[in-house]
């Protein structure tokens, strides 16, 4: 017998996460890779990944796409579902915790804070501006000293007097760490300190004017890191929940949220495949001077994108 399941994928600009999640919610496929500036490509190697793990009998009856390629990705797949970040977090967070009341995301370009009230989403805010409270500028730092970004949370978890280190942004940060580290602080505690630092950032951009409530669920790839969820409980001064599939949380809502948008055809994982394309137009049919993405697969138009006006239209 067949088991209907549904398919999410969360890509952005650092990432690529996808699972294939049961009626039920179990994750029967799930897949982690770094997108390395190729949308397209990232999710072939993903579909090919998730394809290889699935049980015998499962058939994929919903495809849900989110993250910042989401609607390249979505009309690659030809995805029932193309949600935002917010939604996606959201609904794959509540679906493992339901009473939480914040989600604190930190992911390696960008961050947010969504908070929650029963299963309404009720407040939210994103930083696209500032990489000192995101997850790229931790592995820079990483790299620099001579870490993996893994073993950077494990060194600061073993500080009892971390280094206090800028938190306004990447540039007085770097520079602090350097002043501070040929002043004498030792490794672990300049690592502790670079994990507040991330925290500091986060809470006063992001967070700032919200009321940060628990049960609080930490999620996105820096939710990883032992050493700024520590930081994270010494500053709210409470416990931060981390789930295990806690990186995967995007995808797990875009496959939860498609599953009303099964048509009855199953899913064939040979779709990314097929030759596709894409090519930009400038639209001067008004002042907004819109860049127009139109998306072709095996020579076809299936898509187009990104005109703010009825005027825009796809290029031929």
């Amino acid at each position: 017998m067949e088991e209907i399941a549904s398919l999410g994928v969360d890509i952005g600009s650092v990432s690529t996460k996808g699972v294939v999640l049961s009626g039920d919610g179990r994750l029967l496929a799930a897949q982690y890779l770094y997108t390395q500036g190729d949308p397209l490509e990232a999710a072939r190697e993903l579909l090919r990944s998730l394809c290889g793990q699935l049980p015998a009998g499962v058939v994929v009856g919903s495809v849900g796409t989110t993250g910042s390629a989401r609607r390249l990705v979505g009309a690659m797949l030809g995805a029932g579902a193309i949600k935002n970040e917010i939604t996606a977090h959201a609904v794959g967070a509540l679906s493992r915790r339901p009473g939480l009341r914040t989600i604190l995301e930190i992911g390696g370009q960008d961050s947010k804070i969504i908070l929650t009230d029963g299963k309404v989403v009720t407040d939210y805010a994103m930083n696209t501006l500032c990489a000192a409270g995101t997850g790229a500028f931790l592995s820079s730092q990483a790299e620099r000293m001579g870490l993996s970004v893994e073993d950077l949370g494990q060194a600061a978890l073993r500080s009892d007097n971390p280094a206090k280190i800028a938190a306004r942004c990447t540039v007085f940060a770097e520079s602090d760490l350097v002043h501070k580290a040929q002043a004498g602080h030792c490794k672990d505690d300049l690592l502790a300190g670079l994990c507040r630092a991330v925290v500091l950032n986060y809470l006063s951009n992001v967070g700032k004017g919200k009321r940060i409530r628990p049960p609080i669920v930490f999620q996105g790839g820096v939710s990883k890191n032992k050493g700024v969820i520590r930081a994270f409980e010494t500053e709210l001064g409470c416990e931060i929940h981390v789930d295990t599939d806690s990186h995967l949380m995007g995808a797990v809502g875009a496959a939860i949220l498609s599953r009303g948008t099964a048509t009855g055809k199953p899913f064939d994982f040979a779709a990314g495949e097929v030759p596709c394309s894409t090519k930009v137009s400038h639209c001067s049919g008004c002042a907004n001077n819109c860049e127009v993405v139109s998306f072709y697969q095996d020579g076809d138009l299936l898509d187009w994108w990104g005109a703010k006006c009825e005027k825009g239209s796809a290029s031929a």
